[in-house]
């Protein structure tokens, strides 16, 4: 929030989603106090792309949804997705992914 803008090669990855662990879901964001566009890249548990939502618009408050479960989040800068060529189903991958799968299906699992 309050960002003006994100470089090219520079992006904001929510994992686990959701933030405290658990099993997947659904997410929703919103623009407001966001000045820049973004492109909002919803994932799936396996690493690949569930719905890409570019150049969303800034400040606004209507809902931006994963429209299914995902287990992470990537914000890049509007329209980077489409100069890189990043499409939906495409996989994703960062240092410590599987880690955070493992702990959010332990999250999941653990009692209480």
């Amino acid at each position: 929030m309050f960002r003006p803008d994100i470089a090219a090669d520079s992006g904001m990855l929510f994992a686990p989603y959701p933030p405290g662990g658990g099993p997947p879901r659904i997410a929703t964001f919103w623009m407001k106090n966001t000045p820049s566009p973004l492109d909002i890249l919803f994932i799936r548990k396996d690493g690949t792309i569930a719905r890409i939502v570019a150049n969303t618009v800034p400040f606004s408050t209507a809902p931006v949804s994963s429209g299914e479960p995902v287990a992470a989040v990537l914000e890049l800068r509007g329209g980077r997705s489409d100069e890189l060529g990043i499409a939906e189903d495409d996989r994703v991958d960062w240092p410590g992914r599987d880690a955070t799968n493992r702990n959010t299906v332990e999250a999941a699992q653990s009692p209480g």
